[in-house]
């Protein structure tokens, strides 16, 4: 079975979603719905799916959770709550006893919207991110590169808590520069308690540069790195439809690890999910 760890849904009727209003993403201003996704996802051989959140309102975490709880496809969500709220603890036991709430398996922030590059550190947020892990939850990391500094020293600083990294830290594909994001990555992977998703590539990169070959070097030095045990497959499936189609995706995937052994392409395409979300 593959899993896909890392997809979004949106129904604009319900709520806007005003990061679709930036340049070039007109392609993405409509509904993706679960029932979009689920046959493209049944022909590509997704056995289970994480549904990640889009928006920092306190309205769509629980949406999320009823939506999931309706859906087999669906296996685990990662929501949002305001990680500096005093009640923070109380109010993550109130999402998991929501309707579908024993699916919720993470919190996200836009922290790549944060002006303060070291957001990560503050003592409000810190203590959230405390709390998350005492609630059994991991954390997932939508950062850029310059953000990653931070992340590193956060899991240094909680080694109880598993973050999960989105997109591998968004490294500057378009560009073809290197450094010193895979610096910065290989002192986040360093740190046990951190893992990675090798997703949103496609995207980072130009129209002429999303082919297996342009994108390897980027998956390779993410895989030196964490290696296949602390990797994860996501399509980010709707905004990867920008780039390429929900089966394109899987097949750059594959061809970017089919260097791997068996063993270690089931963690990446399977297991490192299904452990670290415990799906």
């Amino acid at each position: 079975m593959t899993v896909d760890a890392h997809h979004h849904v949106w129904d604009l009727t319900v709520r806007d979603q005003d990061w679709l209003h930036g340049p070039g993403l007109a392609p993405l201003r409509r509904d993706f719905l679960l029932t979009d996704l689920e046959p493209e996802a049944r022909a590509a051989g997704i056995g289970a799916t994480v549904l990640v959140q889009t928006v920092t309102v306190p309205e769509e975490t629980p949406e999320l959770l009823a939506l999931a709880a309706g859906h087999d496809l669906v296996a685990g969500v990662v929501g949002w709550t305001d990680l500096t709220r005093p009640d923070i603890a109380d109010e993550l036991a109130r999402l998991r006893a929501l309707p579908g709430g024993a699916l919720l398996k993470g919190i996200r922030h836009q922290v790549q919207s944060e002006p303060d590059p070291e957001w990560l550190l503050r003592p409000d947020v810190l203590r959230g991110l405390a709390a998350v892990a005492d609630a059994g939850l991991v954390h997932d990391l939508v950062v850029l590169p310059h953000q990653l500094p931070a992340c590193a020293r956060a899991a240094a600083l909680l080694p109880g808590l598993t973050f999960v990294l989105d997109h591998l830290g968004k490294p500057p594909v378009a560009t073809g520069a290197r450094e010193p994001w895979a610096t910065r990555l290989r002192a986040l992977a360093a740190l046990p308690n951190t893992v990675a998703k090798l997703s949103g590539l496609v995207t980072e990169a130009t129209p002429g540069a999303r082919t297996a070959d342009a994108l390897r070097p980027y998956a390779d030095i993410a895989l030196d790195a964490f290696g296949p045990g602390r990797l994860m497959y996501g399509s980010d499936w709707p905004v990867c439809t920008r780039a390429a189609s929900y089966a394109e995706v899987l097949h750059t995937a594959r061809e970017l690890t089919a260097r791997l052994a068996e063993a270690e392409r089931t963690a990446l395409f399977e297991a490192t999910a299904a452990r670290v979300y415990a799906l």
